[in-house]
């Protein structure tokens, strides 16, 4: 196989190999080590014997982020305050087209749904990525972990049970997320407390991660009245040089707060029957790197 050939096999499978990396391990530069070093692999290997480019290429990425997650996990549990995973834009792009495709892969990198996975082990997680977000064949996602089938599906089954026992389940409307996201935004520029309330769920959460770096809450919030005044107060705090723009994270519209250009804040809300139920502010400065900033009005 030519060397141009090699690379392009390997850039048309990147998207993939990305997105299996970061659902495991919830942090772009994690998540772009493991896939820097599957290419080390696939440049050094002997093409001659692999026969499916894509399935070779998942298996590796899968492995090495499996060893990861294990080497990483005992960095987060000295982590100061909650844990988020970092936020991403996301575009699925044309290559995407179905509604109901755009929907699962939403949903599997979700904030809501990777703060969950944090709670599986890095085996469970492996083969919840590659079955609910990629719909791996239980048979390809054995011969990956090295387990038999009946093995995967056992982990399977008990991923998924631990992820709906835990999981908050959220409005999924875009349209309605966006339309919350900016009355929100409106109500607490405004110092409008009554209208943020009526915002807000009366058992609404509220998860900051600044990772001891910034301003944020170092337990979660409960409660309208306790989130409502919190904002309310951050709110009345602006920096010289701060603006707001809507984006889209995690596949859910995000408010990014801007301060002389560069990411400061970013605030996700989740809903549920039409009124916010989660707030999830990530303030780390190492978890913002990598949101691109929109341009335009």
């Amino acid at each position: 196989m030519a060397t141009d050939t090699v690379t392009d096999v390997f850039e048309a499978h990147r998207p993939v190999l990305t997105g299996v990396a970061y659902r495991m391990l919830g942090r772009v530069a994690d998540a772009e080590d493991v896939v820097q070093e599957a290419w080390l692999r696939w440049a050094a290997a002997d093409h001659g014997d692999v026969r499916e480019p894509r399935g070779w290429l998942v298996r590796v990425t899968t492995r090495l982020a499996v060893d990861r997650l294990r080497h990483i996990g005992s960095r987060r549990e000295s982590y100061v305050g909650p844990w988020l995973p970092e936020p991403i834009v996301t575009d699925f792009g044309p290559e995407v087209p179905d509604t109901a495709e755009r929907a699962v892969l939403a949903d599997s990198v979700s904030l809501a749904v990777l703060v969950v996975l944090e709670t599986l082990s890095p085996l469970e997680r492996a083969v919840f990525v590659l079955r609910e977000a990629f719909g791996f064949p239980y048979a390809e996602i054995a011969a990956t972990l090295e387990r038999s089938e009946a093995a995967v599906r056992q982990l399977a089954g008990r991923a998924r049970r631990h992820v709906d026992e835990r999981r908050h389940r959220y409005d999924a409307d875009p349209a309605q997320c966006r339309d919350l996201t900016e009355r929100f935004l409106a109500a607490a520029a405004g110092g409008d407390l009554a209208q943020l309330l009526s915002l807000l769920a009366p058992d609404v959460t509220l998860v900051g991660d600044s990772g001891g770096k910034s301003k944020a809450p170092l337990r979660v919030l409960h409660t309208a009245d306790k989130v409502g005044r919190f904002l309310l107060a951050v709110s009345r705090e602006p920096l010289d040089g701060m603006e707001a723009r809507l984006v889209e994270t995690n596949g859910a519209p995000a408010l990014l707060v801007l301060v002389d250009g560069r990411p400061d804040s970013l605030f996700q809300v989740a809903a549920v029957d039409g009124r916010i139920a989660c707030v999830y502010i990530v303030r780390n400065p190492d978890k913002l790197g990598a949101l691109s900033v929109p341009t335009g009005p």
